[in-house]
């Protein structure tokens, strides 16, 4: 027995606990990992709470990523002691995820994990963190440089926004951080953000275009929120949208794309290929302060999880959120 956050839907009744699981119950996968330390992601507190239709089987343990180690596998690429972390490919949601003591999985989703960090650090990254990092690549691939004018990051002061700010930042970037809660102006500033914009100001329904103020933009919110950025882009502006925080929809016009040539990057992070998957987390290691890492990171328990996950998707949680299944 092992434990592990339980999701299951019985007459109606939708329920999430901590409990005890046999590894029996595992699903199918060539590699068993005893997982040290996962994530409390958006998508994570939808699945505990039920707040969003993410969950597609049922029982489910949740849990978009985790950090462990090998205990026993099926895959050549990988032997019993070597470190490992998982984003993505549907764990958490269709497939068992990280938020147990222990996980089976297909050894095609598991990469190495990146010295020099340590299994914890990795996921203070966490898919949050990897995400980021695609974003940033997104934008380089479009050719977009420090040179060519200022970023905007939304939702700044959750986990996608906090390591892009930091990122961007250190590549020396110009970074305006977005974000809804004015106390965490200080927070974001010391992310490396030399501008704070109210979400406020880019909530509402807006023009097709504005004045042009951002040449590349990493967006975490979707709807109107995303429209407005689109629309105060600069010539040939690049942004990188990655989430849907504030909506699934787009309430824009074909304005910014074809009077200013601004491209919309979508970044998938879930299916994303293993080439992709190795140089984000390469440059992560790269590009990424470890001390600014810390800074932006609290831990919490499995129990902790439970409770932490609404107020997550109330918008009360800072940065990123590091769950050691060990206590």
């Amino acid at each position: 027995m092992f434990q592990g956050i339980w999701v299951n839907k019985e007459d109606g009744q939708y329920r999430a606990e901590l409990r005890g699981i046999n590894k029996e119950q595992l699903p199918e996968g060539d590699v068993l990992v005893r997982v040290s330390h996962s994530t409390l992601n958006y998508k994570d507190a939808l699945a505990i709470t039920g707040a969003s239709p993410v969950v597609r089987q049922f029982p489910l343990v949740p849990g978009i990523d985790f950090a462990g180690v090998v205990e026993t596998s099926a895959d050549p690429r990988y032997k019993s002691g070597d470190s490992v972390v998982l984003n993505g490919w549907g764990v958490g949601e269709k497939h068992w995820g990280g938020l147990a003591e222990y996980a089976r999985v297909s050894g095609d989703w598991l990469v190495p994990l990146q010295p020099p960090f340590t299994l914890r650090q990795a996921m203070a990254i966490g898919t949050a963190g990897y995400t980021a990092m695609l974003c940033v690549l997104a934008l380089e691939r479009h050719g977009l440089t420090p040179a060519s004018g200022p970023v905007v990051v939304t939702g700044a002061a959750g986990g996608v926004g906090s390591v892009a700010v930091a990122v961007l930042a250190k590549l020396g970037y110009e970074v305006s951080a977005v974000t809804g809660r004015s106390e965490q102006a200080d927070f974001l500033k010391h992310l490396g953000a030399q501008h704070i914009v109210e979400r406020a100001s880019l909530s509402a329904p807006g023009k097709p275009l504005t004045k042009e103020q951002w040449a590349g933009a990493i967006d975490v919110a979707g709807g109107h929120v995303l429209a407005n950025v689109c629309a105060a882009m600069r010539y040939r502006g690049v942004v990188a949208a990655c989430g849907l925080a504030s909506g699934m929809d787009f309430p824009a016009t074909v304005a910014p794309f074809i009077l200013r040539g601004v491209t919309l990057a979508g970044v998938d992070s879930v299916m994303a290929p293993r080439a992709e998957r190795l140089l984000a987390w390469q440059r992560l290691a790269q590009d990424l302060d470890l001390a600014l890492l810390e800074s932006l990171t609290q831990d919490a328990t499995l129990a902790d999880a439970l409770s932490l996950a609404p107020q997550l998707l109330e918008g009360k949680v800072r940065g990123r959120v590091v769950v050691s299944v060990r206590g």
